[in-house]
C-alpha cells in the first residue's frame, strides 16, 4: 500500500463545526429563518429547468420576488434586476451584522474580483475599463490611479500582494490563467488569516472547505486537459495537497478510492463518473455546490449567532445564480437535461 492509502483524519464526518451560540444576534438570526422560509424551493427550481422555454420559465417566477424579471424587454435588463436583488440582499446583511468587520471581509470578494478582471486586462494590453463591481471595500475609480502609475502601495497589503503574485507568475510562461491562481491564493490565505484574528470558528471552516472545492476543482481540470502544472494548488484546506498531486497521476477508475473516508468521497465518485462519461464538469459543480450548501444549512443547529446571517447571504446569493443559470440556459435553447445535471438542490 502507498503513502495514500490511509487517509488523514480530518476530525469531522460530513461537515466540520460551526461554532456556539452568540445571543447578541437573536433577533437577527429570528429574521433570517423566516427570509429563509421564503427562498425558492427545490421543486420550482426543477419546475423552472423543465419550462418548454424562456417565456414561459420566466412566467414560473411570477409568484415570486423575481417577478419583476417578466417586465424586462431583453437579456442586459434581466441581469441588471438579478443583480438589483444581489445588492439588497448584500445591503440586508451589512444591517443585519453586528461585527463590521465580517461585512469588510465578505465584501472582499468583490476586491478580488475586480483586481483579477483589473489584471487580466493589464496584462493583455487591454482597457482597464470601468465595469468593476461597486460593492467591495476599494472604490473602483482607485484602479486606473494605481495601474497607470504602477503604484500598488495605494492598495492595501492584501491587494498589493494579489497584484504582485499575480504579475510574477504571469510572466514565468505568460499564461492568464496564473493571473487567477495567484489571485485565488491570496485571497484564501486573506481570508483564513481574518477569520482566525476574528476567533470565527464557522469562518474558518467555511474558507477551508471552499479551498478543498476549489482544489478538487483544480485537481480534475489539470488531469482531463492532462496539463503538466503542479503548483497551483491553494494551501490552507483540509485535503492533502500531496494526495491531490497523486490524483493527477491516478487512473479516473481509482481516483474516488483514494478519497473513500473523506467527506469529498460523493464528489469525487459522481464528478468523475459524469466526467469520463458525459465529457462535462456539470456534475462536479452540482456536487461541490450541494456540498457546500449542505454546511450552510448546518449552521440551523444555531439558534442565534452571526453563522445563520452568513449562510443566508452565501445561499441566497447562490439562488440568485441559479436563477440567472437556468434562464440564460433557456435562452440559449440549452437542452433541459444538462440544466438538471447541473442545477444543484434547493438551500430550504
Amino acid at each position: 500500500m502507498n503513502s495514500y492509502g490511509v487517509q488523514a483524519a480530518l476530525g469531522f464526518y460530513r461537515y466540520p463545526p460551526v461554532g456556539e451560540d452568540d445571543w447578541r444576534y437573536a433577533y437577527q438570526s429570528a429574521v433570517v429563518r423566516v427570509l429563509e422560509t421564503q427562498m425558492l424551493p427545490g421543486p420550482l427550481l426543477q419546475d423552472l429547468a423543465e419550462a418548454t422555454d424562456f417565456t414561459m420559465a420566466v412566467e414560473s417566477l411570477g409568484s415570486t420576488e423575481y417577478g419583476e424579471i417578466r417586465a424586462a424587454t431583453n437579456t442586459a435588463e434581466m441581469e441588471q434586476l438579478l443583480l438589483s436583488r444581489r445588492t439588497a440582499v448584500r445591503e440586508l446583511f451589512s444591517e443585519l451584522m453586528l461585527d463590521k468587520a465580517i461585512v469588510r471581509l465578505m465584501r472582499s470578494r468583490d476586491d478580488f474580483a475586480n483586481m483579477r478582471l483589473a489584471v487580466r486586462r493589464v496584462l493583455t494590453k487591454r482597457p482597464l475599463g470601468k465595469d468593476y463591481s461597486e460593492e467591495g471595500n476599494i472604490n473602483p475609480e482607485l484602479f486606473e490611479e494605481v495601474f497607470e502609475g504602477e503604484n500598488y502601495a495605494l492598495f492595501p497589503d492584501y491587494m498589493a500582494e494579489a497584484v504582485e503574485q499575480a504579475v510574477l507568475r504571469y510572466y514565468v510562461g505568460k499564461d492568464i490563467r496564473q493571473v487567477d491562481y495567484a489571485v485565488d491564493s491570496v485571497e484564501a490565505s486573506y481570508e483564513l488569516r481574518r477569520a482566525g484574528q476574528l476567533g470565527s470558528v464557522f469562518l474558518s471552516n467555511l474558507f477551508k472547505i471552499q479551498i478543498d472545492l476549489n482544489n478538487i476543482r483544480i485537481m480534475l481540470r489539470l488531469k482531463w486537459a492532462e496539463s503538466e502544472q503542479k503548483n497551483v494548488f491553494i494551501e490552507g484546506g483540509y485535503l492533502e495537497l500531496e494526495r491531490l498531486l497523486a490524483g493527477l497521476n491516478t487512473g479516473y477508475e481509482a481516483l474516488a478510492g483514494m478519497f473513500y473516508a473523506n467527506p469529498y468521497y460523493e464528489i469525487f465518485e459522481g464528478g468523475v463518473s459524469y466526467l469520463t462519461g458525459e465529457k462535462s464538469f456539470l456534475r462536479l459543480e452540482r456536487l461541490c455546490e450541494e456540498y457546500l450548501v449542505g454546511f450552510l444549512k448546518s449552521t440551523r443547529q444555531i439558534t442565534a449567532g452571526p453563522q445563520p446571517i452568513i449562510a443566508y447571504l452565501l445561499a441566497k446569493e447562490n439562488e440568485i445564480r441559479k436563477v440567472r443559470m437556468i434562464l440564460t440556459a433557456k435562452k440559449n435553447q440549452l437542452d433541459k437535461r444538462l440544466i438538471l445535471d447541473r442545477l444543484a438542490e434547493g438551500y430550504n
